[in-house]
């Protein structure tokens, strides 16, 4: 994200903040626009198969940056904690073709890589000064339950003969792994909006085959947030 458009989110944030009137604990529907980084190429687990695809095809891991979009019900549960339940989605494909070799006319070999990542969440906020207060900063984390598929598919080297064919490889699950999240809300009596960073963890097993045995699901995630609050 460009540093002009975070500047003119906190501006927009501020003046909310100025106009904001203190809000009662309420229940709040959040819909989330954002960003998804994932973890860096030295971060990642050992055996990822992007760091394994990376020794013989052109790409970057933050080629699969990309926009996340995504829903949350928040509840309170007194005044300075608050549990949440959602939904989350992004998906990213990346073109690609081999470093090192070409066709017999001299072409790229082409492969297209997909990622794409449903992540549910139940998490638990401490707001410290409260939610009685429009401006609520907090802390929180939870458990968070992906919903994954990747594949691969286009060009491929027969490691044997290096003839070329073209096929289609995919996997896909479900992992369980920790949500870490802090973020500011200004909250008024009907509505609210906010910025949160939130980080992602979990690895999935893959089988031949891909060139490694781990997909690495953790990153991070900043999002844009605006809730509808209501009454309890």
């Amino acid at each position: 994200m460009s540093r002009r458009f975070l500047l003119a989110f906190v501006l927009v944030c501020t003046s909310f903040a100025w106009t904001a009137q203190p809000a009662s604990a309420q229940q709040t529907f959040n819909v989330s626009l954002g960003y998804f980084t994932p973890r860096g190429q030295d971060a990642r687990v050992a055996g990822d198969v992007l760091n394994a695809n990376r020794n013989f095809l052109e790409f970057a891991v933050k080629d699969f940056n990309g926009a996340s979009i995504g829903g949350e019900w928040l509840f309170p549960v007194g005044r300075y904690i608050e549990a949440g339940a959602g939904v989350s989605f992004t998906r990213k494909t990346v073109p690609t073709v081999y470093s090192r070799l070409l066709n017999a006319n001299g072409s790229e070999i082409e492969q297209e890589l997909r990622l794409r990542m449903v992540p549910a969440a139940l998490t638990f906020r401490v707001l410290p000064l409260s939610q009685d207060r429009g401006f609520q900063p907090y802390l929180g984390g939870g458990l968070g339950v992906i919903s994954w598929r990747y594949s691969e598919s286009g060009q491929f080297v027969d490691t044997r003969d290096n003839s070329i064919f073209n096929n289609s490889y995919a996997a896909s699950g479900t992992r369980t792994g920790p949500v870490a999240l802090g973020g500011i809300r200004f909250a008024g009596d009907s509505v609210a909006t906010g910025f949160e960073i939130r980080y992602q963890a979990a690895e999935a097993d893959l089988a031949p085959p891909f060139a490694g045995t781990k997909l690495d699901l953790g990153g991070w995630s900043y999002l844009f947030t605006l809730g509808m609050r209501f009454a309890r």
